[in-house]
Order: C-alpha cells, then structure tokens, then sequence
C-alpha cells in the first residue's frame, strides 16, 4: 500500500477510535499532499510524500524553538505531539554511526578531498539518506570531515 492510503486508512481509522489529535495531524497531512497534487497537477507517489512529511517534521521543529525560546511550553508540547505522529510514517532515521559511516563510504567513493567536493559528496549521500537522515545534519558531518 502507498503512504498515501496509509494515511487515508488511518484518517478513517482514528474517526472511528475517536482519537481527535491524531485526526488533526492526520488531516494535516493528507491537505499538505492534495494541495501539492493540485498545485501541480499530478498523482504523488512514495518519495513525494516522504517529502512533505520531512517538511511538516521540520516546520515543527523551527516553531518548537521558537515556542521555547517566547517561553511557550505548552504550545512546544503539542508541536513534539504532531512530529511523533508525522514520523510514524517517515522510515527509521539512521543512527550516528550509521550516518558517519555512510559520510566515510560516499568520501572514498567521490574521491572528494576538498569542500570544493561537497556537492559530489552529497549528491552521493542523498539518494541512500533520503528521509532517514536530516540532510543539514548530513552537510554539516561532511564539511567537518573535508575542512580539516
């Protein structure tokens, strides 16, 4: 089954447990993706979707800091509700080590040497990581390691 009807399934399943915040978010998801299938015109497959759910998690992330630093617990806790509902649907993110060896692996292979091969670097990275890593975080270990 895609994402998409996974969703869908779930929206019906959560009317009918009666469970209100995870509709919320659940409905949340399935307007991002009808308004992008509208916006451009197409049916959105698996990788389309993870797309967009990766942004609503990051989205949440930028208002559960800002919540935090205007001293807004409570509006921090139901942003960190919505992201471990979000990310019910997003694969298993990998671990640190994991994405150091993947940043070591994708170095050799480039033959990167200098930041000037970052975008080689990521490029490399990208496809194996997408949805399971945060790509900034990504960027960040890979500068780190060709800076030095």
């Amino acid at each position: 089954m895609s994402l998409k009807g996974q969703v869908t399934d779930d929206v019906k399943l959560a009317m009918k447990a009666g469970e209100k915040d995870r509709l919320k978010v659940l409905r949340l998801i399935t307007a991002a993706i009808k308004q992008v299938e509208v916006d451009e015109r197409k049916e959105l497959g698996d990788a389309d979707v993870l797309g967009i759910l990766t942004r609503m998690v990051k989205q949440r992330r930028d208002s559960i800091t800002q919540y935090t630093a205007g001293n807004r617990k409570d509006l921090a806790d139901i942003e960190q509700a919505e992201i471990e509902i979000i990310e019910s649907y997003l694969p298993k993110q990998l671990s640190e080590e994991e994405l150091d060896e993947m940043v070591d692996e994708a170095i050799a292979t480039t033959g990167a040497e200098t930041i000037r091969d970052m975008g080689k670097v990521m490029g490399a990275i990208k496809s194996k990581a997408a949805g399971r890593a945060d790509m900034g975080l990504v960027g960040a270990k890979v500068k780190a390691r060709l800076d030095v």
